[in-house]
């Protein structure tokens, strides 16, 4: 990885520069180091992320790395995605910088935070589209892959996704502590396959997979 600047992955620990080493090429991690420098300006502005995040450390590992964990479990031949409630554009942006084939629609109301995603999109040259609408207003064609980190409890964040979702996709939610009890209040209102993957970046956190989603009857 390349030193320098202020958002290089060079400034991260070792263990973390592996990880991202292992998942994208160093095309793809140029990429990254320009994108986190956007995240870097901009959060002296706005609320990209929290301040106590906004070093180049934080930035890789517990938002850049955190995204790309999700790569190999991205379904083969997916081509379009929607990413809900993008913020900062993570995971959106990350897995739009890493998987150049998938279109991705970020949904995001705040429009400063569309502005931030637009400007990223620009000057990276992604193949990504902003919608800056609230979620539930969103009008898309539904996409095989739906993508949210951090965003609401399963239930709420199941309605958000099912009309966005096409037959067959598959939804990939990046959850904390608290993903098996989401799970299961989910499970009153909803059937699914779910299957659970462990976070790389935080021990006591989770990756769900989720196919096969519908209301239950």
């Amino acid at each position: 990885m390349s030193g320098g600047g202020g958002a290089s992955a060079g400034d991260v620990s070792r263990e973390t520069r592996e990880r991202i080493e292992a998942l994208v090429s160093r095309e793809t991690l140029s990429r990254l180091e320009a994108f986190a420098a956007l995240i870097l300006r901009w959060t002296a502005r706005i609320n990209l992320v929290s301040r106590k995040d906004a070093a180049p450390a934080e930035i890789w590992n517990r938002h850049i790395l955190d995204s790309l964990q999700m790569l190999p479990l991205v379904p083969q031949g997916a081509f379009r995605a929607a990413d809900l409630g993008s913020g900062g554009g993570l995971p959106g942006l990350v897995l739009a910088i890493a998987r150049p084939e998938i279109g991705f629609t970020l949904i995001e109301s705040d429009r400063r935070k569309a502005a931030f995603l637009q400007t990223a999109i620009a000057e990276l040259k992604l193949n990504a589209t902003v919608l800056p609408v609230r979620i539930e207003h969103a009008r898309l064609e539904p996409s095989p892959l739906v993508t949210a980190r951090a965003l609401a409890a399963l239930p709420v964040l199941f309605s958000y996704a099912a009309p966005l979702l096409a037959p067959g996709g598959v939804c990939l939610f990046l959850k904390g502590r608290g993903a098996d009890a989401e799970l299961t209040a989910a499970a009153e209102g909803w059937q699914m396959r779910a299957e659970r993957f462990p976070s790389q970046t935080d021990a006591g956190a989770a990756i769900l997979r989720i196919s096969e989603l519908r209301r239950a009857a």
